[in-house]
């Protein structure tokens, strides 16, 4: 028999960082007037907990953490990036040249654009931001087996036959979001035939700071720094070939390590699991349907050659918040499409815009043709005698470009 039912203000569905975010950022504003499920399949979301990836957190995401008082449980494990230097040459090149150096603090007050952050580190701090709140009620284990728009609020049926109703529902799954199948709104997009691979090694040499983004004809190998003689190591290869190194023993595994890093840490010790994903691009045809929104991954999934898909998950948790939090202060209905509408309008051609760079700059650096290689290679020197581009690219990488959320502008709800 179905349980009583029980009325929230937001119900999400996905215990993700976006999920969790946006339920800090409206509980953070309301302060206990609120009513919020968060509806997951794990009692805590296993997959972040153990996630080996770190994000290159911008600097428009680290003011909104700071702005819902998260940064403090972040920052000791967090290295901020001094500088980036970018390569471009054959995995078995004997000099690997420096074609683009550039300094990685915003112009107007000297603060690092970026912040590496381990992703356990970050699930940890948003987690236990709303393990007791009050308003939150996290409805684990269990999953969503149905919903429909009930006039004035989303009736939502759980697997176990729970019934409870929300004036919005949001998808926060991630890309394989069974909310947002049905709500039958579809995406287009397409595989790379490319994985990621994510590692954790110890080095002899400090980094001092220092992103290293390596591109080999595969795809891209980044140095991400972290604190202490560490850092991640994310890199892009062709699936095949990802498989044959994922299959190695430590020993050869460090091998392949110690070829990408040629030499400039030192030595070097692999110190974290390692893990691995298919790339894809996606885009979903909407963001929005009568009381139903989505955000982060379940919207749009991009390539991580520029490291953004963490950033455009908290400028859509950032943007969807400020118009959640103003409808209701209006006693207006945040489930409404006049009030979702205006999200869309706000997200959709960022993420668009987003996703067609990063797949346009992963096409045109893996490869290995020697026409396309000579003329990238002129373009990143030519860029790296343009101080004013470079201060664009930063301020872009930043967060701090175009229409902001209150919360990338450090201001609260």
């Amino acid at each position: 028999m179905p349980h009583p039912t029980q009325r929230f203000d937001i119900a999400i569905s996905g215990a993700s960082f976006a999920g969790l975010a946006l339920a800090r950022a409206l509980t953070e504003a309301f302060a206990g007037d609120i009513r919020i499920a968060i509806i997951d399949r794990n009692a805590r979301n296993e997959a972040a907990a153990a996630d080996a990836r770190a994000f290159a957190l911008s600097a428009g995401a680290r003011r909104m953490l700071e702005a819902l008082g998260l940064w403090s449980a972040i920052a000791s494990e967090a290295e901020a990036v001094h500088g980036i230097e970018i390569t471009d040459s054959s995995l078995d090149a004997g000099i690997r040249p420096v074609l683009l150096k550039y300094d990685n603090h915003v112009e107007a007050d000297g603060e690092p654009a970026s912040h590496i952050v381990p992703a356990q580190i970050l699930e940890r701090a948003l987690y236990n931001s709303l393990a007791s709140a009050p308003d939150v009620t996290f409805l684990v284990p269990s999953e969503i087996a149905q919903f429909a728009d009930a006039g004035d609020h989303m009736a939502i049926v759980l697997r176990d036959g729970t019934e409870i109703a929300a004036s919005l529902l949001v998808g926060a799954e991630g890309r394989r979001s069974a909310a947002r199948e049905a709500a039958h709104i579809k995406t287009v997009g397409w595989r790379y035939g490319q994985t990621a691979i994510v590692t954790t090694i110890a080095h002899e040499r400090a980094h001092e700071g220092r992103a290293v983004q390596h591109f080999l004809p595969a795809g891209p190998f980044a140095i991400l720094p972290l604190p202490g003689n560490r850092s991640c190591l994310t890199w892009t290869e062709d699936a095949a070939e990802a498989t044959r190194i994922l299959a190695l023993d430590d020993a050869r595994f460090l091998a392949e390590v110690e070829t990408r890093v040629a030499g400039r840490l030192g030595a070097v010790e692999v110190v974290g699991p390692r893990q691995s994903w298919p790339l894809e691009m996606h885009l979903a045809r909407a963001y929005v349907a009568p009381r139903f929104a989505l955000i982060g991954d379940a919207a749009h999934g991009v390539h991580p050659i520029a490291g953004q898909g963490v950033n455009l998950a908290f400028r859509d948790v950032a943007a969807l918040s400020e118009i959640v939090a103003a409808s209701l202060r209006l006693d207006l209905d945040p489930g409404s499409m006049e009030s979702l509408g205006r999200y869309e309008k706000w997200r959709r051609f960022d993420s668009f815009a987003s996703a067609a760079a990063f797949d346009g700059l992963n096409k045109l650096f893996s490869n290995d043709v020697m026409l396309l290689r000579a003329a990238r290679d002129f373009g990143l020197r030519l860029v790296d005698r343009l101080p004013g581009l470079k201060r664009r690219l930063v301020a872009e990488a930043a967060g701090l470009t175009g229409d902001l959320p209150r919360l990338f502008r450090s201001e609260r709800l």
